[in-house]
C-alpha cells in the first residue's frame, strides 16, 4: 500500500503547528487588499491575523480568490513526485470553487501519474469546521487506515460536523449578500445578532436571532447542548475574528456545561474573515445532525 498525504486548503484555519503535527499539506487561498495580493498561509507570513482585522476595522476592503486549477495542480504534483497518493479535502463547494479546481486538477494529473490515487472530498465545511473535519480524518490516518477507508470515514461524519456561529457587525454579511441591507440596518440599531450554521449542502444559513452579544455567544453553546454526541469525549474547535476573550468565554462554557476537555482556539483566517468580519465567533463539534 502506497503512503498518502491529506491535502487541504487554508480555509481550514488550523494553526500552522497543528497542520505540521498532523502531516497535512496546505493549499493557500489568497486575497487582494490595498493593491497587494496576500496568500492566506496558516502562519500569517504574508498578512498577520491581527494586522488584517485592524485594516478591516479601519475601513479597508478586500476581495478573495479561490485556488485555481493551476495552483491545485502544482500542490498535488509536488506530493505525487514523492511517490505518495493524495486525499484532498476542500473548503465547501457552496462557498468557493476551490473544490472544483481540485477535481479538475486531479483528473488532469492522472495521465502524468497513472499509478497514483488522487481522491477528492468536498468537506461542505468552513473555517475550523473544515479544520476539525481534517483533524478527525488525520486521526484515522494515524490509526493506519487506508486512503479509501479515510475517505469513507470523511463521508460518514460529514453530515454530523456542526458549525454554529455569530457575527458582531452585520454589514460584512450584507456586503457578501448573506443578509439584506434592511436587516443589517435594523439589526444593528436593535443590537440583534444572527445565530447561523452551515447546512448539509455547505451553505451559510441564518437560524435564529439573539439580543446582544452575550446572548449570541450563549446561543452557540445552547445549540451544542441540544445536538452534540458525547461531548465529554469530543475535541471541540472554536474560531474567532480577533475576539479572543469571547472565544475563551465560549470555551469555558462548553467545558462547564458540557464537560468538554479538549478545546482548540484559533483565528478565522483572512479569506473567510473578509466575509464574516471582526467579532465573528464560531463553534464546531460533532452532533446528531448539522
Amino acid at each position: 500500500m502506497r503512503d498518502y498525504v491529506i491535502l487541504t486548503d487554508s480555509c481550514c484555519d488550523l494553526t500552522a503547528e497543528m497542520a505540521a503535527e498532523l502531516g497535512v499539506e496546505i493549499l493557500p487561498l489568497s486575497l487582494q487588499m490595498g493593491g497587494s495580493v496576500y496568500y492566506n498561509y496558516l502562519d500569517g507570513r504574508d498578512i498577520g491575523f491581527q494586522d488584517f482585522y485592524a485594516r478591516i476595522r479601519s475601513g479597508e476592503l478586500a476581495t478573495t480568490s479561490a485556488a485555481n486549477v493551476g495552483e491545485a495542480e502544482e500542490a498535488m504534483r509536488a506530493i505525487l513526485k514523492t511517490g505518495k497518493d493524495i486525499l484532498s479535502i476542500s473548503f465547501s463547494s457552496a462557498l468557493s470553487t476551490t473544490f472544483q479546481s481540485t477535481v479538475i486538477a486531479a483528473e488532469e494529473l492522472k495521465s502524468e501519474f497513472p499509478e497514483a490515487k488522487i481522491l477528492t472530498v468536498d468537506s461542505l465545511c468552513a473555517s475550523l469546521g473544515q479544520g476539525l473535519f481534517v483533524y478527525l480524518c488525520a486521526q484515522e490516518q494515524k490509526k493506519g487506515k487506508t486512503i479509501e477507508e479515510v475517505k469513507a470515514y470523511a463521508e460518514e461524519i460529514r453530515p454530523h460536523l456542526c458549525h454554529w456561529f455569530t457575527v458582531d457587525d452585520l454589514n460584512h454579511l450584507k456586503r457578501g449578500g448573506r443578509i439584506s441591507a434592511a436587516t443589517a440596518l435594523f439589526g444593528t440599531m436593535l443590537s440583534i445578532k444572527p445565530v447561523m450554521h452551515v447546512d448539509d449542502q455547505g451553505r451559510l444559513i441564518p437560524v435564529s436571532k439573539a439580543r446582544g452579544r452575550k446572548a449570541s455567544l450563549t446561543a452557540l453553546v445552547d445549540k451544542m447542548a441540544e445536538t452534540a454526541i458525547d461531548p465529554e469525549h469530543q475535541t471541540v474547535f472554536i474560531s474567532h475574528g480577533d475576539c479572543l476573550e469571547d472565544a475563551r468565554f465560549v470555551a469555558d462554557e462548553v467545558r462547564r456545561r458540557l464537560g468538554v476537555k479538549n478545546v482548540h482556539i484559533n483565528y478565522v483566517g483572512p479569506v473567510i474573515g473578509n466575509h464574516s468580519g471582526p467579532g465573528t465567533m464560531a463553534l464546531f463539534f460533532l452532533g446528531k445532525e448539522r
